[in-house]
C-alpha cells in the first residue's frame, strides 16, 4: 500500500497541505480536481520531484519521503507523453532499463513482456512522430511499466485525446491494470473519467482534500457545495427547514416547499442531481414526495442528452434523453410537471 501522512509542499505561490491518503495494494485511485488545485504537485511530491516541507510518504513498510526519485520505485506518465523524438518506440521503452544498466537479454525479455500487455509489439521500430495520440500514450505507459515500479502515477494521461480514443484508452487502462495489479494514482479534471476508472476518488481544491470516497458518494452525498458543483450536480439551492410533515422534513426555497429526508435545521444548502428529476406533461402517479408544476425556461442540447430548465420558481435543471424530449414535444414556455424523491435531495 501507499500511505501519505500530513503532507505539505510549499512552492511559494502555492501550498499543498494536510494531505492524508491510504491507498490499498492494487488499487486504481483517482485524484480529481480543477486546474490549479494541486493535482500535479501532489503526484510530483510522491515521485520525489518536489521537496516535502512536512509529512511522510510510505510505500509498504518503507518510508520514501527523503529518497531521490530514482530510488522510489515509482513510474510516472504525463499528459504530453514526453517521448524522445530521436529514438524508436523500442528504444524509448528501453530507456529506463538502460539507465539502470539492465543486461541486454533481461531488458529484451522485459520489453517483450510489457509491449504484449500494452498491445504495441507491432510499433517497436516506429518513430514517435508517426504515432497517433493513443499509441504515444501506450508507449509512455510501457516505458513507465517496464522498470516494474511499485506505484504508477498518471498525470491527466487522456486529456489530450479525442473522445473516441479516450473511451478506448479508459477500457485498455482498466484491462492493463487488472493484468498487472500495481497501485495506480491517476490525476484528472474529468469527473466522468474518474467514475469510469476509480473505485475511490479524492477531490482536491486549492491544495487541500475536499472529500474522499466512492464515485457514488460524490454523486449522491457531496460534502460541500464545491464538490457538488464539480460533480455537475447543477441544482444547488438555499432554503430554510420549516418542520416535519408525514415523516419528511419540509424545506422552504423561496415559496416552494420541498420534502427531504434530513435531520438538519435552520438555514441549509441542498443539492439535487438533474438525472433524479422526472419531467411529464401530467402529474406522475408515484411514491415520490415532490411533484410541482412549472414552465420550461431553457433548453440546452448536448447531443445524446438534453438539459431542460424548469422554473417554479426557482429554476430546476433536469436531464432527459433526446427520445424523451421528442416524445414530450418540449419547448420554451410549455407547462410541465417535475417529480423527484425526498431521498434525492442532499442537504449540506
Amino acid at each position: 500500500m501507499i500511505a501519505i501522512k500530513n503532507l505539505k509542499v510549499n512552492l511559494g505561490d502555492f501550498l499543498l497541505q494536510n494531505i492524508n491518503l491510504d491507498i490499498e495494494p492494487g488499487e486504481y485511485f483517482i485524484v480529481l480536481g480543477p486546474t490549479g488545485a494541486g493535482k500535479t504537485v501532489l503526484l510530483e511530491a510522491i515521485a520525489g520531484l518536489y521537496p516535502v516541507l512536512e509529512g511522510e510518504v510510505w510505500i509498504g513498510d518503507r518510508e520514501i519521503t527523503d529518497l531521490s526519485p530514482e530510488k522510489r520505485e515509482i513510474g510516472i506518465v504525463y499528459q504530453d507523453q514526453a517521448l524522445f523524438p530521436h529514438l524508436s518506440v523500442e528504444k524509448n521503452i528501453a530507456f529506463g532499463l538502460k539507465m539502470r544498466k539492465c543486461p541486454k537479454n533481461e531488458a529484451k525479455a522485459k520489453i517483450d513482456a510489457i509491449v504484449e500487455v500494452v498491445g504495441i509489439s507491432h510499433l517497436l521500430k516506429r518513430s514517435p512522430a508517426t504515432l497517433s495520440g493513443g499509441e504515444k500514450q501506450k508507449v509512455a505507459l510501457a516505458r513507465a511499466l517496464v522498470t516494474e515500479p511499485k506505484v504508477l502515477l498518471l498525470d491527466e494521461p487522456l486529456s489530450a485525446l479525442d473522445p473516441e480514443t479516450r473511451e478506448r484508452m479508459q477500457r485498455e487502462l482498466r484491462e492493463i491494470h487488472s493484468r498487472i495489479g500495481l497501485i495506480v494514482i491517476h490525476v484528472t479534471h474529468d469527473f466522468e473519467e474518474a467514475i469510469a476508472l476509480g473505485r475511490r476518488v479524492a477531490v482536491l481544491n486549492d491544495g487541500c482534500i475536499a472529500q474522499i470516497g466512492t464515485p457514488e458518494e460524490f454523486l449522491r452525498r457531496p460534502s460541500s457545495e464545491f464538490v457538488a458543483r464539480f460533480a455537475l450536480t447543477r441544482n444547488i439551492l438555499s432554503g430554510r427547514v420549516m418542520g416535519i410533515e408525514d415523516g419528511c422534513t419540509l424545506i422552504d426555497i423561496g415559496g416552494t416547499q420541498l420534502r427531504a429526508t434530513t435531520e438538519a435545521k435552520g438555514e441549509v444548502r441542498l443539492s439535487l442531481r438533474p438525472e433524479d428529476i422526472f419531467i411529464s406533461k401530467e402529474p406522475l402517479q408515484s411514491t415520490a414526495r415532490n411533484c410541482f408544476l412549472g414552465v420550461v425556461s431553457d433548453i440546452a442540447d448536448r447531443g445524446s442528452v438534453i438539459y431542460v430548465t424548469v422554473n417554479l420558481p426557482p429554476d430546476f435543471v433536469c436531464i432527459i434523453t433526446r427520445q424523451a424530449f421528442d416524445e414530450l414535444k418540449l419547448r420554451k414556455g410549455v407547462e410541465v410537471w417535475i417529480t423527484f424523491k425526498a431521498s434525492a435531495i442532499h442537504v449540506f
